[in-house]
C-alpha cells in the first residue's frame, strides 16, 4: 500500500477541482528537479533529447507553477497550459468530475488560466534559454485561444510568439471540446490558415511546434490534417485529446457534459493513433495520449507508432509515483522483447 493510497480517500472526499488546487499547492513545497537520461528509454524527437518518453499532458499545471516539481517525479517532460493571451475564468463550476467506477474524468474547464504573461514570467526563471537551467528539464507550452476572441488565429500566433523564447516546444491545442467552435479549426482550410500563421509567428529559429488533435475524427479528416501538418512543417502530432463520445460508463457523473479522459478513452485513442500512423506513413512523429495508466499501455502505443506518451487522468487514481512505475515497466518490456532502445520499438507492430 502506497502513501497515496492512504491519502486518496481524503482527496476524493473533496470536490475534484479543490483537490487539484491543493495538489498544486503541495507540490510547490517540493524542490524542483529533472529526470536522468536513461540509455534504454531516452529518445530524440523533433530535435529534442527526451530522457524518457513519459510526459505529463497539459491541463495539470495550467499556469506553469510546478513544472520543475513534476519533472522531479520522474516525468521525461512536462507540458504546461493551455494558456490564452488574456486571463480567463473558464466555464462555471462545477466543471471537473471524477468517474471513480470507470477510472475516468470528465472536464469542461474552458481554458481557465492566468494568461500568457503570468506563465511566461514563471518560465523565465528557468534560465537564459530552454533546458539550460539545472533546475528543470524539458518543458512544453500548450497555447489556445480566448473564448470571446474576435480572431482566434491571431490568439494562437500571439501565444506562439510570446512563449517561444521560454519553451522547449509549443503545442497548438485545437481539440478541446470545451471552447465552442474550437474544434472547427481542425477543418482543412481553417487548419491551413492557422498553421501558416503559427509558422510565421515561430520564425526560423523558434522551438518545435506540435499539434494536439481530437480522437473523434473521420478517416478523411485525419488524412487532411496529416497533409496540412506536414506541408506546414509541424514537428509532431499529439493523438489524442479528450473525447465527446460516451462509451459504456458506470458512474453517475457520466451524464456530465465535457471531455472524457482516463481508462475508457484507451481503445479510442489507440485506434486514433493507428489511423494517424497509417495516414502519415511515419513522415511525422506521433505522441500518444489518452487512457495510458501503466507500462503495458505505453508499450502498446510505442509499438503502434508513437515516439512519446503523455498522461494526466491516471495520476488522479495512481498518485505521484506513476511516471517512475511506467518507466520501469516499459523498460522491462523493451528488454524482454530484445529492443536495445525505445527508438527500436517505435512502430514495431506495423
Amino acid at each position: 500500500m502506497t502513501a497515496y493510497s492512504l491519502l486518496r480517500p481524503a482527496l476524493f472526499a473533496l470536490d475534484a477541482e479543490r483537490a487539484h488546487g491543493l495538489t498544486i499547492q503541495a507540490l510547490k513545497l517540493l524542490p524542483p528537479g529533472r529526470p536522468v537520461w536513461d540509455p534504454v528509454l531516452g529518445i530524440r524527437v523533433a530535435g529534442i533529447d527526451f530522457p524518457n518518453p513519459v510526459g505529463l499532458a497539459a491541463g495539470f499545471d495550467k499556469n506553469a507553477e510546478v513544472f520543475g516539481q513534476i519533472l522531479r517525479l520522474g516525468f521525461g517532460f512536462a507540458e504546461v497550459g493551455t494558456l490564452t493571451p488574456l486571463p480567463q475564468a473558464g466555464n462555471p463550476k462545477p466543471r471537473l468530475f471524477r468517474l471513480v467506477k470507470d477510472r475516468a474524468v470528465i472536464n469542461r474547464m474552458g481554458f481557465n488560466n492566468e494568461g500568457l504573461a503570468a506563465a511566461r514570467k514563471r518560465l523565465e526563471g528557468r534560465g537564459p534559454g530552454p533546458s539550460t537551467s539545472p533546475r528543470t528539464g524539458i518543458v512544453g507550452v500548450n497555447v489556445g485561444a480566448n473564448k470571446d476572441s474576435a480572431d482566434r488565429i491571431a490568439d494562437y500566433a500571439k501565444g506562439v510568439r510570446e512563449m517561444a523564447p521560454v519553451a522547449d516546444y509549443l503545442t497548438v491545442n485545437i481539440s478541446s471540446p470545451n471552447t465552442p467552435g474550437l474544434r472547427a479549426l481542425q477543418d482543412k482550410g481553417a487548419l491551413d490558415a492557422l498553421l501558416a500563421a503559427v509558422g510565421e509567428a515561430r520564425g526560423e529559429s523558434g522551438p518545435p511546434v506540435f499539434l494536439k488533435l481530437a480522437p473523434d475524427l473521420e478517416p478523411g479528416e485525419i488524412e487532411d490534417i496529416v497533409a496540412v501538418a506536414i506541408d506546414r512543417r509541424m514537428d509532431a502530432l499529439i493523438v489524442s485529446n479528450t473525447t465527446i463520445s460516451r462509451p459504456c460508463l458506470y458512474s453517475l457523473a457520466a451524464r456530465e457534459q465535457g471531455g472524457l479522459s482516463g481508462a475508457p478513452l484507451k481503445p479510442l485513442a489507440l485506434d486514433a493513433l493507428r489511423r494517424f500512423r497509417a495516414a502519415s506513413g511515419g513522415a511525422i512523429p506521433l505522441i500518444a495520449a489518452g487512457g495510458i495508466e501503466n507500462g503495458a499501455d505505453a508499450y502498446a502505443r510505442i509499438r503502434a507508432g508513437a515516439s512519446l506518451v503523455q498522461l494526466y487522468s491516471a495520476l488522479v487514481y495512481e498518485g505521484p509515483g506513476l511516471a517512475r512505475r511506467i518507466n520501469r515497466e516499459l523498460k522491462a518490456l523493451l528488454i524482454r522483447d530484445g529492443f536495445a532502445t525505445l527508438a527500436d520499438a517505435v512502430g514495431a507492430d506495423l
